[in-house]
């Protein structure tokens, strides 16, 4: 499913198997250079273009919480949780797979593994894994981040 109907989407429209496809996004060197001053990570990786031109990656790369960031914006952007959202509950087996190069367009894929009910009943929990793409398939970032969501009203 990639296109999905306008939201807030409720627990109770989810279910275990639905998959998410969002749209593209480029990563800019503003993005990299923003996200350094912000977090105050100046790793030569990031911000040093001849140090990192010496490096394990040839280049600058972003910080992988960058990418990480980008593909909660993403998820975001699909409108679903707009209205119903309440809480991330954590961020679990997030692994780093493959650098986020300047001018990389990256998308994310939302899969659902499970819907449970809290024990109030007026919300539940989302078992979500994130996968960020990059445009030629390989696999950046991936990772489950559970998320706490409403329940429609009965």
């Amino acid at each position: 499913m990639t296109a999905p109907r306008p939201g807030p989407w409720f627990l109770e429209d989810f279910e275990p198997g639905q998959v998410f496809t969002t749209h593209g996004r480029t990563v800019t060197e503003s993005d990299i250079v923003s996200f350094a001053a912000t977090t105050w990570d100046t790793n030569e990786v990031h911000t040093d273009s001849a140090r990192a031109a010496e490096g394990r990656f040839g280049e600058r790369i972003a910080h992988g919480l960058l990418g990480m960031s980008i593909a909660m914006g993403l998820v975001s952007r699909l409108g679903i949780f707009e209205g119903s959202s309440i809480a991330l509950l954590a961020v679990e087996e997030w692994r780093f797979l493959a650098p986020i190069r300047i001018g990389d367009t990256v998308t994310c894929r939302l899969e659902i593994l499970g819907v449970r009910r809290t024990s109030a009943g007026d919300a539940g929990v989302l078992d979500r894994r994130l996968t960020l793409l990059c445009a030629d398939g390989t696999i950046a970032q991936q990772g489950r981040i559970p998320l706490l969501i409403k329940a429609s009203a009965a």
